[in-house]
């Protein structure tokens, strides 16, 4: 195993993650902790060694003094010579190697993966509420930004704190041997240094965390912008959108004052401080020597540890900040990401296993938690095979119906199943396994056509990948695109969200995609109501194939599309108020009827919807 192997940096975490900051940084780096006090310990010696260089130095001092110029390279001094060179040349060089090693190849490059694996992983599995709730910029910044500052947090203690805390303990114990009574000026200073780290660091912490959410919100603000910057053109609002933005940089600019001045602060007093250092212990160190209580070596060796520390007290200062400032980070990202708002497998989940295909909603209620809205005594049978018509205006409950048997949320009563299995009981992944979807805001991937395509299955081969897109009647334009790399035909990449693609071609690759797939169950959210009356007849022939064999549900504002379905069902206010076939609702003379009859180029006006 390579030593950059030490630690597994894609390794899963086996709990959830706690809400609590300190639990929270323990689920973070579990699994990396061996290695963590590998590197501590190096880190540790190297920092001891400080005070082992000044005892050695003050030693060298004394024998020189004692042994005058001429017998200092004498034969009884030659061990300690020759004992100080190595430790110079050899063992300190090797100490702080391995500090280095231990830290900056073992530790550093593994921590962020570690922890943005563990965070990403845990974030894909959150409801989809979680998402609209939040900008998606800001998620994904939120990630970076934790697992960045959890990484740069552990480095710094390793190398800063851990060195420190040593050299001080390093440094009482040199000191203790020259005399106690140095000691005790070092403790007082002590005393003093650590009461204005305990004052200033929770606050900089606190300022740190408010930063780093207003940088957070600018992100977020700045790519809800450029996502949608068509929609921003088009209304001409290009200066509405960058006030908005400026007033998200003047909040972070107002938190980054915040921090600064109180960062500023804190350096002053303490580099203050760190003058006062040498002062004491030289001169209670000169005190004793003119007493003859301290050698001259000994004044060497309290002058080279209190310049030293004096020296790390700025360094460890603006580290402490630093540790601070990214604790601060991962507060945030902790608050951002470790909710659980998730709908989590049953610990006896079963893969859902669909040989025919039926869909039954027993009594099935659900109104995102309002009073209002939703779904409600929803009692419908799909028969295997059946392809199912779904009708009504805006806020009927059509979608809602869909997500509910995707299991996008879960019912607030009665149950979904699927030939003869709850839903609830069986994993996440097997029920969307068996569905293929086709909606009107296709989901592109700014990837290749082909990887757009294998998402349907991504185990497919090329061959039945072309095979899918020629049934979906897109191989065609496929093997004309071209990017702006120059990758052409299947390997060109499609944009963001597939913004180089007319929406009659992202209809195709998601009918392609919906075809690789295979999968029992089809679902068709709207999937041409975007398109135009030409477009849509030219790929009515794919939409056939797509079905051939399948259980469908067809959601439509267009009801053309729907008069070849077996059955179609009319939804008013959450509730089924008419079900029959195309000829049986027109004869009705209800709802479906006045949908009809009130079409204007095969949508359901708003007068319907009143």
């Amino acid at each position: 195993m390579r030593l950059a192997d030490l630690i597994d940096p894609f390794r899963p975490a086996d709990a959830p993650p706690p809400q609590t900051l300190g639990a929270f940084i323990r689920w973070c780096l579990s699994g990396a902790w061996p290695m963590l006090f590998v590197a501590a310990f190096f880190s540790a010696t190297a920092g001891a060694m400080e005070a082992g260089t000044a005892w050695i130095l003050g030693r060298v001092i004394d024998t020189a003094v004692t042994s005058g110029p001429d017998a200092f390279f004498d034969a009884s001094n030659m061990a300690m010579v020759i004992g100080a060179v190595l430790f110079f040349m050899l063992l300190r060089p090797a100490l702080f190697g391995l500090s280095s090693l231990s830290n900056n190849y073992i530790v550093m490059p593994n921590i962020t993966p570690l922890v943005l694996s563990k965070l990403n992983r845990w974030t894909l599995g959150q409801s989809v509420t979680f998402f609209d709730d939040d900008f998606a910029g800001r998620i994904a910044q939120k990630q970076m930004q934790t697992a960045n500052a959890m990484a740069m947090v552990v480095s710094e203690v390793i190398s800063a704190i851990v060195f420190s805390l040593a050299s001080l303990i390093g440094a009482l114990a040199l000191l203790g041997a020259i005399h106690p009574l140095v000691v005790l000026p070092f403790v007082l200073w002590l005393g003093v240094y650590f009461g204005l780290i305990r004052w200033y660091l929770p606050r900089i912490r606190q300022r740190s965390a408010a930063r780093a959410g207003a940088r957070a919100m600018v992100t977020g603000q700045i790519v809800d912008t450029i996502t949608n910057i068509k929609t921003v053109k088009l209304f001409a609002h290009a200066s509405h959108e960058d006030d908005a933005a400026r007033v998200a940089m003047g909040d972070l600019r107002n938190r980054s004052l915040e921090f600064g001045a109180l960062s500023a602060s804190f350096r002053l007093f303490l580099m203050a401080l760190a003058g006062v250092l040498p002062v004491i212990l030289l001169g209670m160190t000169l005190w004793l020597w003119q007493r003859g209580a301290a050698s001259t070596g000994d004044i060497v060796a309290a002058g080279a540890i209190s310049i030293r520390i004096a020296q790390m007290t700025g360094w460890v200062s603006f580290t402490l900040m630093a540790i601070y400032s990214n604790v601060g980070e991962v507060e945030n990202g902790m608050k951002t990401l470790a909710v659980r708002r998730r709908m989590d497998d049953a610990p006896d989940a079963d893969d859902l296993e669909v040989p025919q295909g039926q869909i039954v909603f027993d009594d099935v209620g659900f109104a995102y938690g309002r009073d209002v809205g939703g779904v409600d005594g929803i009692a419908l049978t799909v028969r295997p095979g059946e392809k199912l018509g779904i009708v009504g205006a805006s806020g009927a409950g059509k979608s809602t119906l869909v997500s509910l048997l995707l299991r996008l949320y879960e019912p607030e009563s009665g149950r979904v199943m699927i030939d003869g299995q709850d839903i609830s009981h069986a994993s996440q992944d097997s029920l969307r396994r068996q569905i293929s979807m086709v909606t009107q805001e296709t989901a592109m991937f700014n990837r290749s056509a082909m990887d757009n395509i294998l998402y349907g299955r991504p185990d497919a081969t090329r061959q039945q990948v072309i095979a899918a897109a020629e049934k979906a009647e897109a191989h065609e334009f496929i093997t004309q695109l071209a990017d702006a790399r120059g990758r052409k035909g299947y390997e060109a990449h499609l944009g963001e969200r597939g913004v180089k693609l007319s929406g009659g071609q992202r209809q195709r690759i998601a009918l392609a995609r919906a075809i690789l797939k295979d999968a029992p169950i089809l679902v068709l959210d709207e999937a041409t109501s975007a398109l135009d009356s030409e477009v849509e007849a030219s790929i009515q022939m794919a939409l056939h194939r797509v079905m051939e064999g399948k259980t469908v549900l067809a959601i439509a504002h267009r009801l053309s599309t729907l008069s070849e379905m077996d059955r179609i069902i009319v939804m008013d206010a959450g509730r089924i108020v008419e079900s029959g076939t195309h000829d049986d609702l027109l004869a009705m003379d209800g709802l479906y009827a006045q949908f009809w009859r009130r079409q204007s180029g095969g949508f359901i006006g708003a007068e319907a919807a009143e």
